[in-house]
């Protein structure tokens, strides 16, 4: 009897355990942790990726739900490939997430999320960039450079693709 009691006492105090673990694991994501080290990295407000500050010189080519687009397509006003090479800032103050290549349609990806001031976060994804000047796990400040504009290795014409998510690290769609 008493090495049953044992034995389902210590399968409690592991399950138990486990769970504890489990939701530190969740609330314990490196963002977090790093906005609650990092208090000035907070997003206070948002800005255009391109044009730094007010997007000059460029425009909104395919604009958030246009022929089912889920992002926004910000193109130099010279159209083409003119804007290839141009700069690409951070849209607020935020915590680099990821940089890869997320080959053909997508090309080289920047993600960062933001802590908004209500406590609530949200992820900025910048697609079809030529270079990236940021590494995962750093911070950034809004209107720093993160790369350049590019054209997913020849596949557009140069552009950057945007899309601001309410939920962190979906997938590219």
């Amino acid at each position: 009897m008493k090495k049953t009691v044992f034995t389902i006492f210590s399968v409690l105090c592991v399950a138990i355990v486990l769970g504890c673990l489990a939701d530190h694991n969740r609330q314990s994501e490196p963002y977090k942790i790093f906005f609650s080290l990092h208090q000035g990295f907070i997003a206070e407000g948002f800005d255009f990726p391109v044009g730094s500050p007010n997007a000059k010189g460029y425009y909104n080519a395919q604009k958030f739900g246009k022929n089912n687009h889920l992002g926004d397509d910000w193109n130099g006003d010279g159209g083409g490939n003119t804007d290839l090479g141009d700069d690409v800032f951070s849209v607020a103050n935020g915590y680099v997430s990821e940089v890869y290549d997320a080959g053909t349609g997508w090309g080289n990806v920047v993600r960062i999320i933001h802590q908004t001031s209500e406590n609530t976060y949200v992820e900025s994804l910048y697609a079809h960039l030529e270079s990236m000047n940021v590494r995962i796990g750093e911070g950034i400040r809004k209107r720093a450079k993160l790369g350049t504009i590019g054209n997913a290795g020849g596949i557009y014409w140069a552009h950057l693709h945007l899309e601001i998510r309410n939920e962190i690290g979906l997938e590219l769609g």
